[in-house]
């Protein structure tokens, strides 16, 4: 009895085929690319290379399967085949890091920009902070300046009151 999808009822659907991922990929290539960028990758090739050569040239003819005669042409296609695929594999995890990046220097200008705008902003806030502290310096009378302008019209007060004594008494 095969099973029927059924859109009312909760489960997996069987019946779509499933797709590969994209970034599966992408994560692949970068992986080939930074495997073959390693001094370990260079030392395995080069001593897989190395027993090629000394393999197909020190055996005894029916054990060889390159000839060093024809130029080692079995080694010469392999290493080919496997830099035609390099290449594309390196550009592809190059294109797929160039996105990240751009993505990164976007997130960055945005960032960028509202630390501009946060700056800017308290910038303003302690300039009017500023503007009203001196407002409220300029206004504020201190003591001091109390204590002489009292004195000074307790001064004319007295002037006032002598000479309104003085004149009554004449």
């Amino acid at each position: 009895m095969a099973r029927e999808s059924r859109l009312d009822a909760p489960g997996r659907s069987t019946a779509r085929p499933r797709t590969t991922s994209r970034d599966r990929f992408g994560r692949f290539t970068e992986w080939v690319a930074r495997a073959m960028g390693t001094p370990a990758f260079l030392v395995i090739l080069s001593l897989f290379c190395v027993v090629w050569i000394v393999w197909n040239t020190l055996m005894p003819e029916e054990l060889r399967f390159d000839d060093a005669a024809l130029g080692f042409t079995a080694l010469t296609l392999m290493l080919s085949l496997q830099a035609s695929y390099a290449a594309p594999l390196i550009l592809l995890a190059q294109n797929r890091q160039d996105d990240r990046d751009r993505v990164q220097i976007e997130q960055d200008r945005q960032r960028a920009e509202r630390n501009l705008a946060d700056t800017e902003y308290l910038a303003r806030e302690i300039v009017a902070l500023r503007m009203a502290l001196e407002e409220r310096n300029s206004q504020t009378v201190t003591r001091d300046v109390l204590r002489q302008e009292l004195k000074t019209l307790l001064a004319e007060l007295e002037d006032t009151d002598d000479r309104a004594s003085g004149g009554a008494a004449s």
